[in-house]
């Protein structure tokens, strides 16, 4: 028999939900497990083909401090779908986290962050932008404090601090490998490009 859900109790409700929930396994054992309820997300790495640069943002997370005292993290400008599609979640991001006006979005394929304790799924967007396309400052919104420094870095140093991972947001790696198989025109000339 399938594996069924037989219960949800409400742990926690706040930015993110926390439900204990009771299984039938699909062989009749009963298990409880915790499941974090946070939606749907959207990510984005503009990329500027002509100057061969991307865009990133640097901010603190809160869990990342916790776990191992880091300050920032550097990753692509992301956020929550918290009204419209994925697709203009990811424009809206760029433009509130970078600044920057996206047109063009190539949609990678559609996640889940962390399946093992989460239902969150992000979608992966690549994006190319120009020097134009930067109208704004970016740095997020002061309402949700999230005091985001703006970060453009030529794709040879993004792709070796990937490598090194000295960016280690699974969402920004992803997009990383994604840029350089879908666009391997824009690695000419770097260590081990085409």
């Amino acid at each position: 028999m399938p594996a069924e859900i037989i219960d949800n109790e409400d742990v926690y409700k706040g930015f993110i939900t926390l439900l204990r929930t009771t299984l039938r396994l699909g062989d009749g054992k009963r298990v409880s497990r915790e499941i974090i309820v946070h939606g749907r997300a959207s990510a984005v790495l503009p990329y500027d083909p002509e100057r061969r640069t991307v865009m990133l943002v640097k901010l603190l997370r809160a869990p990342v401090l916790f776990a191992e005292g880091a300050q920032d993290m550097i990753e692509a400008p992301a956020g929550m779908v918290d009204g419209g599609s994925p697709a203009e979640t990811a424009k809206r991001e760029a433009m509130e986290e970078a600044g920057l006006r996206l047109t063009t979005l190539e949609h990678v394929g559609s996640v889940w962050s962390s399946p093992g304790i989460s239902t969150e799924r992000i979608d992966l967007y690549l994006a190319p932008y120009s020097q134009g396309d930067r109208i704004g400052a970016g740095g997020g919104l002061a309402s949700e404090d999230e005091n985001i420094t703006v970060v453009e870095m030529p794709i040879s140093e993004f792709w070796a601090s990937a490598e090194r991972l000295e960016i280690s947001d699974m969402k920004t790696l992803t997009l990383a490998l994604a840029l350089r198989c879908k666009h391997p025109g824009l690695f000419q000339g770097l260590p081990g490009g085409t």
